[in-house]
């Protein structure tokens, strides 16, 4: 099935989703690094891997959206809108983690501990991670993006 968002003939939606992916999983591995070294830098890196996973992910979101919006097929429109649904909540978990991390902004909200912040991204990064495979299953099952032979 082809994609409506390609370059080159090529889909881009699938170009950036390893940047949320990789940048959001970095992330909480330095937290749990952070718990047994407690190194504050760590503290800063994740923060800066987590606002740059945000930016991925809604540049991601917006070829996939377009994508989202020419399948037709009733059984991968399920499967992509379940791919939708846990991708945005994903991403909305991983921006309150990072709000609740800032000094300035919802830090006071859980007393300027990471506890919070670290189990919200956790479950983000559980959405995140079967929201992917449900990406795989529109690839690999449904065919979405792919050139089949003849087309």
């Amino acid at each position: 099935m082809k994609t409506r968002a390609s370059f080159a003939g090529e889909p881009i939606h699938p170009m950036f989703v390893h940047y949320p992916i990789a940048l959001w999983t970095t992330s909480v591995i330095t937290d749990l690094i952070f718990y047994f070294y407690r190194n504050t830098s760590l503290i800063l890196i994740s923060k800066f891997l987590i606002a740059a996973g945000i930016v991925g992910a809604i540049v991601a979101a917006i070829f996939g959206l377009i994508d989202w919006t020419g399948i037709i097929d009733t059984a991968a429109k399920k499967v992509g809108n379940l791919h939708l649904i846990l991708n945005v909540c994903g991403l909305i978990l991983f921006s309150a983690s990072l709000y609740l991390r800032m000094k300035n902004y919802g830090a006071s909200l859980v007393g300027f501990h990471l506890k919070i912040p670290f189990v919200i991204s956790v479950v983000g990064w559980l959405a995140m991670a079967i929201a992917a495979s449900f990406g795989g299953k529109l690839v690999y099952q449904h065919r979405m993006g792919v050139t089949e032979p003849g087309q």
